[in-house]
């Protein structure tokens, strides 16, 4: 393996050098594997001989071993865009989630754009991270933007382009939490039982078309929204009273003729669950007058088997998910209950109901299609807690009995 010592841009024709030129290597790396020329890497700057012979014994140790990378000269905005590719390509990543990566990246812009990949320090990173949360932006907010930091540089790293990760170590930084707050973990807001049988009182009496079976059958299930509106035909098992949730429906433009569906959230996500037999009646019914109306449309309908499909204006295409928020919105202020709550609340509703039912966390976990979920946690805690209370004060009042 070759190498050569000199000083770079030295004019100097006698043997010591007075025009005070610095000194470089350059070492032979291989062979151009198109070219068939062979490819040479030098650095100078160096102040003396010695300096510049260790470093060029150091490359020229890490390729005998194998262990030298070429880093690239590459942007952190170039490589990022070609890693969002590779990101689409190599996984079964849903849209939303590829929405969400590109957001991050955009976080990061201001800080690393412009900046070589082989250029940026594990300092560099941290500051960045930092001043995001000078920003106001939150733990989670910020705990996303780091993953996908993480992602793209270790993607760089896996392809040889750089040689050191500068996320390795980065950590999030989060304000410490008194004792209140801990004592107090956030439960989100949900329907009480008799709240919810007012509201599904107010649905079946004086809601729109579809809307009483489609706040029965979430507050029944505890699916999500974009599970419900994706539901077909083929999915409801009538005779063993079972729903299977095996998609979910993606339209973030709320554009009714340009839906996808895609596939649920987590492989925990598809699942089948066992329903009511109200909930299968409300179906079968609802089955019945839809027939109805297909049969009168013929082929003006959409028919794609969907359940929750639109019966004016773009006939048979599902619902979308703003008609279901604004559907509830409605129905909230009809029935004097809380204005905030959103269709996903009724899914915390469901939480609620099964945790005081004496379901286990296992099994809500199981139905709702979380492998872990603290919010939902959360609510089974401060649900089961309070049972506690109650057993410990229905103990209590019979031991006073016995006096």
């Amino acid at each position: 393996m070759k190498g050569h010592i000199y000083r770079r841009g030295c004019k100097c024709k006698k043997k010591k050098c007075r025009c005070g030129s610095k000194w470089a290597f350059l070492v032979d790396i291989g062979i151009d594997p198109i070219s068939g020329k062979r490819k040479q890497k030098g650095k100078g700057g160096f102040k003396t001989k010695q300096e510049a012979e260790s470093a060029a014994a150091t490359l020229m140790y890490e390729l005998e071993q194998g262990m030298y990378v070429d880093e690239t000269n590459q942007t952190f905005s170039a490589f990022a865009n070609e890693w969002l590719n590779i990101y689409k390509d190599s996984k079964d990543v849903k849209p939303g989630t590829i929405r969400v990566r590109l957001h991050e990246i955009g976080k990061w812009l201001p800080y690393l754009a412009q900046l070589k990949l082989k250029d940026i320090t594990r300092k560099r990173y941290q500051d960045a991270l930092n001043d995001l949360k000078d920003q106001g932006y939150s733990d989670s907010t910020r705990g996303g933007i780091n993953r996908t930091g993480r992602m793209i540089f270790r993607k760089a790293l896996e392809l040889e382009l750089i040689k050191k990760d500068p996320t390795e170590f980065a950590y999030v930084k989060k304000d410490k939490k008194t004792v209140e707050q801990l004592e107090e973990e956030e439960v989100p807001k949900y329907l009480e039982k008799e709240q919810l049988a007012l509201f599904l009182t107010t649905a079946r009496n004086h809601g729109l078309e579809l809307d009483y079976l489609v706040f029965l059958i979430l507050s029944y299930t505890g699916i999500r929204v974009g599970e419900l509106v994706a539901l077909k035909w083929k999915d409801v098992d009538f005779i063993n009273h079972t729903i299977s949730i095996t998609k979910t429906y993606y339209n973030p433009n709320n554009n009714t003729l340009n839906y996808q569906l895609v596939t649920p959230k987590t492989r925990k996500s598809r699942r089948k669950i066992i329903v009511d037999e109200d909930v299968i009646q409300a179906l079968m019914d609802h089955k019945k007058a839809q027939n109805n109306v297909i049969e009168k449309l013929g082929d003006d309908y959409y028919n794609n088997d969907f359940i929750f499909a639109k019966t004016e204006r773009q006939y048979g295409y599902p619902i979308v998910i703003k008609t279901v928020q604004l559907r509830m919105a409605r129905l909230l202020a009809n029935a004097g209950l809380n204005q905030d709550l959103t269709p996903h609340s009724l899914r915390h509703t469901h939480t609620s109901l099964l945790a005081e039912a004496g379901v286990s966390l296992e099994q809500i976990m199981d139905r709702l299609g979380h492998s872990d979920d603290q919010i939902t946690k959360n609510v089974y805690l401060h649900v089961t807690q309070d049972m506690k209370k109650e057993a410990s004060q229905k103990f209590a009042e019979l031991m006073r009995s016995l006096h």
